[in-house]
């Protein structure tokens, strides 16, 4: 599941278009984005069938900051402003 998410984190950075300078690649990121929210879908349903009905959040942040999961997020949030 955490490795589904972060292909998604990483898909929508690509998008996000206060961080892009052209259409294309965000255009290409867009549409492998589809796939890969629904590989992040099928596994949360698997994890809920198996019976794992709770997600820890201290284990799974843990996990996301040995996976570089600090910098993935944070291209997908609007950079600081410049002043210049």
């Amino acid at each position: 599941m955490i490795d589904r998410y972060l292909d998604v984190v990483d898909l929508l950075g690509r998008i996000n278009p206060a961080r892009r300078n052209d259409t294309y690649g965000g255009l290409r990121a867009a549409q492998a984005l589809v796939s890969r929210a629904t590989e992040l879908r099928d596994a949360l349903a698997l994890m809920h069938q198996r019976g794992e009905t709770e997600l820890h959040a201290p284990t799974l942040a843990r996990a996301l900051r040995v996976l570089d999961g600090e910098r993935r997020t944070a291209r997908v949030t609007v950079p600081p402003r410049s002043d210049s």
